[in-house]
């Protein structure tokens, strides 16, 4: 479906992201996705905002998302939840979920919008909206008083699993690991407040402030919000190129710049953060290799410096062969070797068995597809998810187990992953 596009020219990109996060932030369905001036995008932001139709939920997903792409012929945003794994494996999820994200949702914008260089421009349909129309969004969108962003103060956050039970849960992965069972798994834990009143757009544009991440994303799906701030790539899809971008091993940012060098040096040669890495390197390129030719590790063990944190990432590509639909690439690939382990079924078992809390959209993927099935989506972590109507908010973090993991570090390392959530809500 081919789109018309107005273009506008942009004084200040800050405050226009600001006006646009809480101009959207009413609409029913909408998908905001900020690199941060990142190099891993081509866009400094795209956002599917409103929408003209929809799927959600489907007994086979996939093949369902690959249908309404060849029906619409046209921008897609939306997600693909961890527990979508129960339909491509004989898996089961049966935790609690406070929050009730659908396992796959995704929908056919009526405004898509592109910010690069002091420009935005704006994709519509000449069915829906017309030069005119366009022109007086903007003008609504540039004029918009957005409220400063103040403090939000949440005091009521619980953790679902305390710390002496997750010590005792990575001993016995460990014995998992011991005997055989895995080589690596990501164990998770939620932390949550089932009374939590916040403005979904304050609260993304705060976390956004604080990291800087190169995937953010502020999203809404009905009642739900994402509030996401991932330094982390799943999968993108150029032409019949595919990149996998997993991230294993992190480290915090040091507070002078020879202790911030040397933490990277730490990170950089750590034998633990190493084999973490090369496992799911190793799990990703038999995942391309179902879908793709050519697959190739063309960077192992890159250090990459963010905000808040230096992260070990290693980049996986493939050429995609013609026979496949776009979808199978992202099937045989999802969920991502990052937020599983490896063997991957038997990980997976094994976090249903030790975790506590349906991980519902974390750990799974945000992101968008273009009309010519190009595609790019990031790993759902360091994430806030929000139910409006219950008054639920959940973020989980985890980490890779391994056998030289130490339970108490690991502990540490979660607490780290979720700091800069806390600050936010805090």
């Amino acid at each position: 479906m081919m789109r018309s596009s107005i273009i506008f020219k942009i004084s200040d990109i800050n405050l226009f992201k600001t006006q646009l996060t809480f101009f959207v932030s009413s609409e029913h369905n909408f998908c905001l996705l900020d690199s941060n001036e990142s190099l891993y995008s081509n866009n400094e932001l795209i956002a599917g905002i409103g929408s003209i139709d929809e799927l959600m939920n489907s007994s086979d997903s996939f093949n369902s998302l690959a249908q309404f792409h060849k029906t619409t012929k046209d921008w897609l945003f939306g997600f693909f939840a961890y527990d979508l794994k129960n339909e491509i494996e004989n898996l089961q999820s049966n935790h609690f979920d406070g929050i009730g994200f659908p396992t796959i949702h995704f929908f056919q914008p009526r405004y898509v919008f592109v910010l690069n260089n002091h420009t935005i421009t704006i994709l519509f349909l000449s069915a829906f909206d017309s030069a005119q129309t366009v022109t007086e969004l903007f003008d609504r969108i540039n004029s918009f008083e957005a409220p400063p962003i103040s403090s939000v103060r949440l005091k009521n956050i619980k953790e679902r699993t305390g710390k002496s039970t997750y010590i005792d849960n990575v001993s016995k992965i460990l014995s998992n690991i011991h005997k055989g069972d895995i080589y690596e798994m990501n164990y998770c834990i939620e932390f949550f407040s089932d009374h939590a009143e916040i403005d979904p757009a304050q609260v993304f544009l705060k976390l956004n402030n604080v990291t800087k991440s190169p995937f953010s994303t502020f999203m809404r799906s009905g009642d739900k919000y994402l509030i996401c701030s991932s330094p982390e790539r799943f999968l993108r899809k150029e032409n019949d190129k595919i990149i996998s971008q997993p991230i294993k091993g992190t480290i915090r940012r040091g507070e002078t710049p020879r202790e911030d060098d040397d933490l990277m040096q730490k990170l950089k040669n750590s034998d633990k953060e190493k084999s973490e890495n090369v496992m799911i390197v190793d799990l990703v390129r038999n995942d391309l290799s179902r879908t793709c030719t050519n697959v190739q590790v063309s960077e192992l063990f890159g250090i990459y410096t963010f905000n808040k944190w230096h992260h070990m990432i290693s980049t996986i590509t493939g050429k995609k062969q013609g026979s496949f639909p776009f979808t199978d690439v992202i099937k045989n690939t999802f969920p991502m070797g990052s937020m599983t382990g490896a063997p991957k079924i038997r990980a997976m078992q094994l976090i249903e068995q030790y975790e506590d809390a349906k991980r519902g959209l974390y750990s799974g993927a945000v992101g968008y597809i273009t009309p010519d099935e190009d595609f790019d989506f990031n790993v759902v972590i360091r994430s806030i998810c929000y139910n409006a109507s219950k008054n639920y908010l959940s973020f989980q973090v985890g980490g890779a187990i391994t056998s030289n993991s130490i339970p108490e570090k690991e502990y540490e390392e979660c607490l780290l992953k979720a700091k800069a959530i806390f600050e936010t809500l805090a």
